[in-house]
């Protein structure tokens, strides 16, 4: 769920539709050898003995010390954590790491581990730990970080109703980049990081309920909250051609222009396209920032960022992740990919309310079980690492039991 705003390149003025079209593309698809993964975890933040308490902006920076982000404390280094993962706090206080980009997944999953410990420690003399679901069932949402942006962000989410209170204030999300390899296999890539999306949200779904019930319960309250909100903005593409997300920039409503100060809203709705036509001075800069402000499921950043997987318990985010890096390990897996999830491609609704509950999706969960073990051999995780991995996704693929099931039955909940 990712909505930090992209550090601003050098910006160059944008005259016409051809000019920002190209720019998105260079921006968006960057090809070369898939060579890199990387991770981006969010954590509600709760304290496990008082449901109700929430940390507020100055605990948080107090916490975060050096490491808090600069949309928290302006002046703050920014400091990485030790490994590298750098802090953001989203609007209702959740935290995230976000990972540098790393050559393997037993790499990663070394750093992101040590790091998440670092980030505990930290939190650890408030009362406050990071929460084993990814949507809050005791709070009601609640803002406690203002920028221009996200001011910009709640006033069009609010038109839709609660949903985009929820989503920015009460979830959070595992994230996972994949490169989007050379340009021969680009296409194929970004077309199964699109077809493996209802069965992964499925399988790890792990918000089965909000607070007040703003979201109707579904098993994935978070991905519920999202397809509630502005469709050309949020919605799964109506094509997965590459050329057909540079349309959906250009069509879709800009809602934020940086200012120096004040508010970052429009005075009347547009979209890219239409600010172009006008002849009003547009720039780079303001692509990367209407870029920043389109969620779908799969968005490309240069890389191939994952976006519908659910924050999960404990530990538990190094399965999905060395799930997509088996996955995606050759050109071979990702035609095994395309063929075993086409008949589920469109189910997102499926599995956002029902999970693998429904029978499609469970049907192909348990192949892709299958086709990711040759993947999974070849990234010689440590023993112990394995075995975790192995059980989950057995827990997962095979025997179609999401962490929400989990979390519904530990409650006696059907």
């Amino acid at each position: 769920m990712s909505i930090d705003a992209p550090g601003m390149r050098d910006s160059q003025p944008i005259r016409t539709v051809a000019e920002a079209g190209s720019y998105v593309t260079r921006v968006c698809f960057k090809h070369g050898p898939p060579a890199k993964i990387g991770i981006e975890l969010e954590w509600l933040v709760i304290d496990p003995h008082d449901l109700d308490r929430r940390p507020d902006a100055q605990t948080l920076a107090t916490l975060l010390g050096p490491h808090a982000p600069t949309t928290l404390v302006p002046r703050s280094p920014a400091l990485p954590l030790p490994h590298g993962g750098l802090v953001t706090v989203e609007p209702g206080g959740q935290l995230e790491i976000s990972s540098l980009p790393a050559a393997s997944a037993t790499g990663l999953i070394t750093a992101m581990s040590a790091d998440i410990q670092v980030l505990r420690a930290l939190l650890a003399p408030s009362g406050f730990e990071l929460s084993d679901l990814a949507a809050d069932p005791y709070r009601q949402p609640h803002r406690i970080l203002k920028t221009p942006r996200y001011d910009a962000m709640a006033a069009r989410f609010d038109e839709f109703g609660p949903a985009g209170r929820v989503m920015m204030c009460s979830t959070a999300a595992a994230q996972i980049c994949l490169d989007l390899g050379t340009h021969a296999q680009a296409a194929d890539r970004w077309r199964a990081a699109h077809q493996l999306g209802p069965v992964l949200l499925a399988a790890f779904a792990n918000s089965p309920r909000t607070a007040g019930e703003l979201v109707p319960a579904a098993a994935s309250t978070r991905m519920s909250s999202w397809w509630r909100l502005d469709p050309p903005r949020t919605l799964p593409p109506k094509s997965t051609a590459l050329d057909s997300y540079v349309e959906r920039v250009l069509d879709s409503q800009v809602l934020a222009r940086r200012r120096e100060a004040g508010d970052w809203r429009l005075e009347q709705p547009l979209t890219l396209r239409e600010w172009i036509e006008s002849g009003e001075l547009l720039s780079t800069a303001d692509i990367d920032l209407h870029l920043s402000m389109l969620f779908p499921p799969v968005r490309p950043q240069g890389y191939l960022e994952i976006r519908y997987l659910d924050a999960q318990p404990g530990d538990e985010w190094m399965a999905p992740l060395a799930l997509l890096a088996a996955l995606f390990a050759g050109p071979q897996s990702v035609q095994q990919v395309l063929r075993c999830c086409a008949e589920g491609a469109d189910r997102w609704q499926e599995a956002t309310e029902h999970g693998l509950a429904d029978p499609v999706l469970r049907a192909i969960a348990a192949r892709l079980h299958d086709i990711a073990a040759p993947g999974l051999n070849g990234l010689r995780l440590p023993p112990a690492v394995r075995d975790k991995v192995d059980r989950v996704l057995r827990r997962r693929l095979c025997e179609a039991v999401s962490p929400a099931l989990e979390e519904l039955s530990a409650e006696g909940r059907p």
